[in-house]
């Protein structure tokens, strides 16, 4: 069972990680970000996380997959090296760490910072950024448009600090990468792969394991 920090840094980096996913149409202008946001009906994706620890000379590497549904269904989920997922779904969370027989739903660790993001997801897709009360961000356009996202809240920017998204040069409102700037020098970098926008997503990945 995680610690209560460790379960609380955990959503959040989750939250956080859903709000860039649904940055995906962002473009040079807020008026790009809010027209392209609309158009975005699905999304999945396959992930690589390496996070930077001060106290490790090499990161720590994991992998797995993301999806999300409009208009408020995702799923988080890690293949490797430990199999986890994270799932929301018609307002309802739940989160699921491999035990000693298989996957079992983890109930043990806070969600306020999880919900709050959930709670934002409806502003996100309609491309309502600016008037965020929990996040400021800024827009620096160019060849590869990158976003910059800090916390508002004191609590939240003592577990992060700031999160850097770079768009894909080769294409529009794709995420390439988010770098996740966490408290004591640490942070954890997500590249994005095989992005898909729009496909078609079975409903059942967000009702069962």
């Amino acid at each position: 069972m995680m610690k209560k920090s460790g379960a609380k840094r955990y959503v959040f980096l989750m939250g956080i990680l859903c709000y860039c996913i649904f940055l995906l149409g962002w473009a040079n202008t807020w008026e790009d970000i809010r027209r392209e946001s609309k158009k975005i009906h699905s999304v999945s994706a396959q992930f690589s996380q390496k996070k930077h620890v001060q106290i490790l000379t090499r990161p720590l590497v994991s992998k797995g997959f993301f999806y999300f549904q409009a208009p408020d269904s995702v799923r988080w989920e890690y293949t490797s090296p430990i199999k986890s997922v994270l799932i929301t779904h018609k307002g309802n969370i739940k989160r699921y760490t491999q035990g000693e027989k298989g996957l079992v739903e983890d109930a043990g660790g806070p969600l306020e910072a999880m919900q709050i993001v959930l709670q934002e997801i409806g502003r996100w897709t309609r491309g309502e950024f600016t008037e965020n009360e929990h996040f400021s961000a800024t827009l620096k356009g160019g060849k590869a448009p990158s976003i910059i996202l800090t916390p508002k809240e004191k609590g939240m920017a003592a577990m992060i600090s700031r999160v850097v998204i770079t768009l894909s040069p080769d294409r529009q409102g794709v995420i390439k990468t988010v770098k996740i700037f966490e408290n004591e020098g640490n942070h954890t970098l997500f590249e994005f792969t095989d992005v898909q926008i729009n496909g078609k997503i079975s409903e059942t990945l967000f009702r069962e394991m």
